[in-house]
């Protein structure tokens, strides 16, 4: 790994200079503001420490050649035991032997038969309407939650129509109005940053609000070049802080636009101290405009897991991302009865700033069922 310092007296001069030098793949380790040196450092204005790193791949080439001709030398290696144990499975009686495995192949076939007959049960068991839920993934708490409003409501509806009406009625489709500061958090590789721009496209271009952005996800290069060419072709200003104090003074420069998008840092659900680290920031962004991005191939089980850890940011809103990357749409279900926020945006493929949209009740509720699919 190559590791550099810079002392620059901007972020936009420390992200050209680790470009140029280290490449887009760098990572920022930390940044810090500090005084230059000398009795003339005390009166003048702070400069910005920033360090970098990349990883050396012939570091790993070489780890791995080391690697791999330490396994070569203990497969040299013979255990003394090795011929002794030949001969014993020589002298083995062999009548015994294909006994044995006459007797495990059996009991192996019995297992299988056992196996099919109690799948096949339990199938018949269930309803189509309990197979339909299950097959387009969604989470079996919330299936007996639907099954059970469907014994109760006491009408002349199919049961597949009742299903659907218990569906509709657990979405929220968000009201909420894209103006003033918006904050969208969640976990690393959920494409908030490629939604962002999205967003900025969507409401400068086609709704015609001028917008501004600000990051502070200073931790990935490419994140911020990103924001940055989005920013220059849509001719809207674009802020890079590290701090949060630098938050208020950067939405106060941009007091002329309708809207302020704030992409914040990725991170993970159960690093507490980070959380907190970013509630700072979204502190003295002073909004209530707050969307939690989750994509929609997240595992059922680190669904709840993001929810649980991001609840402290008092989120009031749901982006679902990537629904283009899965065939079956039950996570979104999960997702919106887990949070109880409603659904503000869905994006659908990586088409800036087309694939980001509003959807439905009953649009979400055809995908949810498998009656509908994304291309």
């Amino acid at each position: 790994m190559i590791i550099k310092k810079y002392i620059v007296n901007n972020m936009n001069e420390a992200m050209s200079r680790i470009r140029y030098e280290l490449g887009k793949d760098a990572v920022i380790i930390s940044q810090r503001k500090i005084r230059k040196p000398g009795i003339r450092g005390i009166f003048s204005s702070k400069i910005i420490e920033v360090t970098a790193a990349i990883d050396n791949k012939d570091d790993f080439g070489e780890d791995m050649k080391n690697s791999i001709d330490a396994i070569k030398q203990v497969m040299k290696f013979k255990d003394p035991s090795e011929n002794n144990f030949k001969q014993l499975t020589k002298d083995k009686d062999k009548a015994d032997e294909k006994a044995e495995k006459d007797l495990l192949r059996e009991m192996q076939e019995m297992k299988k038969i056992m196996t099919s007959i109690v799948n096949k049960e339990e199938h018949e068991e269930k309803s189509q309407v309990e197979i339909t839920l299950e097959e387009n993934d969604i989470n079996n708490n919330i299936i007996e939650v639907i099954l059970d409003k469907v014994n109760i409501i006491d009408d002349n509806m199919e049961e597949y129509d009742k299903v659907k009406k218990i569906i509709k009625e657990e979405i929220q489709i968000s009201d909420t109005k894209m103006q003033g500061t918006v904050v969208l958090v969640g976990p690393t590789g959920v494409g908030k940053t490629t939604t962002i721009a999205k967003l900025a496209g969507r409401l400068s271009l086609i709704e015609k609000k001028k917008v501004g952005l600000i990051t502070i996800d200073t931790y990935r290069i490419g994140a911020v070049e990103q924001l940055s060419t989005y920013a220059d072709i849509m001719n809207i200003p674009f802020k890079v802080i590290i701090s949060p104090k630098e938050m208020e003074e950067a939405i106060n420069s941009m007091e002329e636009c309708d809207v302020v998008l704030i992409d914040t840092t990725g991170r993970s659900s159960k690093n507490k101290m980070q959380i907190a680290e970013l509630n700072s920031f979204i502190q003295k962004a002073e909004t209530d405009n707050i969307h939690l991005v989750i994509s929609c191939t997240t595992k059922d089980k680190d669904i709840n897991s993001i929810i649980e850890g991001y609840k402290s940011l008092d989120f009031n809103n749901v982006i679902i991302t990537k629904l283009d990357e899965t065939t079956t749409y039950g996570s979104i279900l999960n997702i919106l009865h887990n949070t109880k926020k409603p659904l503000s945006f869905v994006t659908t493929g990586q088409n800036v700033p087309d694939d980001i949209k509003k959807m439905t009740c009953e649009e979400i509720t055809n995908l949810v069922l498998g009656e509908d699919f994304i291309c």
